[in-house]
């Protein structure tokens, strides 16, 4: 047998770029799914709980082989979930902020929802890039992606301290004291309505959203003292003008769920529910106008490509889409927040 050409490839005195990245990207399932064992058997929890833990007594306390919990443990220390104290292991400040079960702004719920609604369709992420299709089994096929048997109460649950965290973001950015009343359309759980109401004394929120989500948005505003600014109004945005008599109109991570056509339907309908210098808020994870990322951007499209008709669009196409409707004076204002990066605001004439 004849040797294999010389390519002038990968030879001794050859320099090849760093595998690190690669091995990084093809490895990255291995984070997540490390995460979701340790807060699926209530590791962060326990351990907040009991102050820290020998490992023998986190085996006991868990109910757990010594085996796998001395391989999750380490998993988690190395990646700055978990640190040891001599011979006790106990949570970072991270974890006990977002993992440990009843706080504010436990991200528990998200990580479950991650496990058990997203992950099943982005493990067939290849049949939705050659077919333009989404590849999420539902349970109710012809429903609709939002149809309540389509999306279960911990997908609601799990979006909830992702939205009041990037409500905080937005807050700190977006100026809404001389806005009286706001429509909240698609506003989910409450969560951004709560949020600016406590960083903005002077606003009421309506929340617009199908009749089945507003039912769990009124059970979380029974846990708030916000009742009295926060309302829900149930529609369908597709089937319905929307309420009027809002002095603002926020849309945060709504336009990404759909096509570019339904987009700018919604905007159109939101520019005929505005008074003369109503204000809409778009907020999203915002691509750049070169498309070369950033890349939560990036992967939230991927993300959208898997389980939507939409993607994540760029600050230039919403700036066209707002001026066709028929708003003005459009401007971004950028922030750092986990669900969004910015906010693209217009003013209806």
């Amino acid at each position: 047998m004849s040797p294999a050409p010389n390519t002038g490839e990968g030879g001794e005195g050859d320099r090849l770029p760093d595998l690190a990245p690669l091995m990084g990207m093809a490895s990255g399932l291995w984070v997540s799914q490390t995460l979701s064992a340790a807060e699926e058997i209530g590791l962060f929890t326990f351990l907040s709980e009991e102050g820290g833990s020998s490992l023998a007594a986190l085996t006991r306390g868990l109910g757990v082989p010594e085996r796998p919990a001395e391989v999750l443990v380490t998993a988690c220390v190395a990646l700055g979930l978990l640190r040891w104290e001599d011979d006790r292991v106990v949570n970072t400040d991270l974890s006990e902020h977002y993992l440990v079960r009843g706080r504010d702004y436990y991200m528990g719920d998200y990580v479950r929802m991650l496990r058990e609604f997203v992950y099943p369709g982005w493990m067939r992420i290849a049949d939705a890039v050659r077919s333009d299709r989404p590849v999420r089994d539902e349970s109710a096929p012809g429903k609709g992606i939002f149809a309540k048997e389509n999306r279960p109460e911990f997908f609601w649950k799990g979006l909830r301290p992702l939205s009041s965290l990037t409500a905080r973001a937005l807050a700190e950015e977006v100026d809404l004291t001389s806005t009286a009343s706001l429509l909240d359309v698609g506003g989910g759980g409450g969560a951004f309505a709560v949020e600016l109401c406590r960083r903005n004394p002077g606003l009421s929120v309506t929340v617009y959203d199908l009749p089945h989500v507003c039912e769990h948005t009124r059970e979380f505003l029974l846990s708030t003292d916000l009742r009295e600014r926060v309302r829900v109004h149930p529609g369908d945005f597709f089937a319905e003008e929307l309420p009027s008599g809002h002095d603002a109109i926020l849309l945060s991570m709504i336009l990404h769920d759909w096509d570019e056509t339904t987009g700018r339907k919604l905007l159109d309908t939101c520019f005929q529910a505005l008074p003369p210098d109503g204000l809409v808020v778009v907020s999203e994870l915002l691509v750049d106008d070169d498309r070369s990322g950033p890349l939560d951007a990036a992967l939230m499209s991927m993300n959208m490509l898997v389980g939507t008709p939409g993607r994540n669009y760029t600050t230039g196409e919403y700036r066209s889409w707002l001026t066709d409707a028929g708003f003005v004076g459009t401007e971004v204002v950028p922030f750092h927040g986990p669900g969004a990066n910015g906010a693209v605001l217009a003013r209806k004439p």
